[in-house]
């Protein structure tokens, strides 16, 4: 019989996890995985959420993550990313994908030119905040104060 090891160091979709930490906290970690999410995922799959990461087995952690880019299973309304603008499906994008999507979704919207695009091209705050005592980081504003105008 072949002795359970346990590994310091896991890798979950591309991050490294500490070995030490639950299941559960591991894969909130994940870019795009949700306290929510990552407790779909061990109830679906029959995972204690206290079980340590370094416990599992190579094949244990290829099942998560084969999970994790297919969630069939899990309902829709926990996916990050639903009725795709592109394609109209419900997706649930994990990582890198996240950045980029949202990168996408931007230009998009610069590109239309519609208000929240325009406000992002402005560098100004896009979902009606107020712009008279905030947002004032980075630009020249205000008078200069007496001591630094020398003539």
């Amino acid at each position: 019989m072949k002795k359970e090891e346990f590994r310091q160091i896991v890798r979950i979709m591309d991050v490294d996890v500490d070995g030490n930490k639950s299941i559960y906290l591991a894969l909130k970690k994940v870019k795009g995985i949700s306290f929510s999410f990552a407790n779909a995922i061990c109830n679906l799959m029959g995972i204690d959420r206290k079980r340590k990461v370094g416990t599992f087995s190579e094949e244990e952690i290829e099942e998560i993550e084969k999970l994790i880019k297919n969630p069939k299973g899990i309902p829709k309304w926990l996916y990050n990313r639903r009725k795709d603008y592109d394609t109209g499906e419900d997706k649930h994008l994990v990582s890198s994908d996240v950045d980029l999507q949202k990168e996408f979704d931007i230009k998009r919207l610069k590109k239309i030119k519609c208000y929240r695009g325009i406000r992002h091209a402005l560098g100004l705050p896009v979902r009606g905040q107020r712009t008279k005592s905030h947002f004032r980081k980075g630009r020249t504003l205000g008078v200069m104060k007496k001591g630094i105008k020398r003539k």
